[in-house]
């Protein structure tokens, strides 16, 4: 679990509503039709720009960013030196228990076909195509976030400009010109904090995520193309450790 990203909403929320608090006046804050108008105009305009399913695929999306955890490098070269290890001394069909013992679907696909004695070049163009396909998803799902965390505050800005037109009707009472500014401008906070701290930070980190993830799917593609060609367990950390820097290599050897 993420737990970096909810914590930070969770901060961010906090101390945005103390500041609120502190300041005094945190009553005219809460305005149910300047909600409307933000969050409302941003999920229809959503609704236009995007279908329905994508829409609908964006909380699985999300939702697997914060809940996934993705493998260390470390630990994903150490297990793929294991498998070349097995390979070596017992053949291909040994790595059979290992393909139960994983969690990772993509691993356990490699694992299967490396079993079933596929050749390199066919695993590598079957499981770069998975890779595509997961890439255009995250794309697809980044999309989305960056368009509401850039039609949220527009939607603010209308939801101001109604204010002010409508405050404006009343120029005759100069006592409700204050307050009527006041309400004008929430639309604008409402669409600032939901694009700045949850949509934008949200593309963001699906953007990281989706790297990451897809570095580590190419690392185990290259690891598993080479124990299929019965390279050394030295070769695959050699060939696995070039997707790291030079500092983070730590020597690492078979543990089986």
């Amino acid at each position: 679990m993420d737990i970096a990203t909810i914590v930070g909403v969770l901060l961010g929320f906090i101390v945005i509503t103390g500041a609120i608090v502190a300041g005094g006046g945190w009553q005219i804050f809460i305005h149910l039709p300047s909600m409307a108008i933000t969050i409302g105009g941003m999920l229809c305009a959503t609704l236009i720009h995007f279908s329905l399913p994508q829409l609908l695929g964006i909380f699985s999306v999300i939702k697997k960013t914060i809940l996934t955890k993705i493998p260390s490098q470390t630990e994903l070269i150490q297990r793929m030196i294991n498998y070349a290890t097995i390979n070596r001394r017992d053949g291909a069909l040994a790595l059979e228990p290992e393909i139960r013992n994983t969690n990772d679907h993509f691993l356990g696909k490699g694992l299967q076909m490396l079993v079933d004695g596929q050749e390199p070049d066919g695993i590598r163009e079957l499981m770069s195509m998975e890779i595509q396909h997961l890439q255009e998803r995250h794309a697809g799902g980044k999309k989305i976030l960056e368009f509401m965390g850039s039609s949220a505050p527009a939607f603010g800005m209308i939801g101001t400009l109604i204010g002010l037109v409508q405050m404006l009707r009343n120029l005759d009472s100069p006592d409700a010109i204050g307050s009527g500014m006041a309400v004008a401008l929430i639309t604008t906070f409402y669409g600032a904090l939901v694009a700045n701290l949850i949509f934008l930070p949200l593309a963001g980190k699906l953007g990281i995520y989706s790297k990451a993830e897809s570095t580590n799917m190419e690392m185990i593609i290259e690891g598993i193309c080479a124990i299929a060609r019965g390279e050394n367990p030295t070769s695959v950390r050699e060939k696995l450790q070039a997707f790291v820097s030079r500092r983070r290599r730590v020597e690492v050897k078979a543990t089986v």
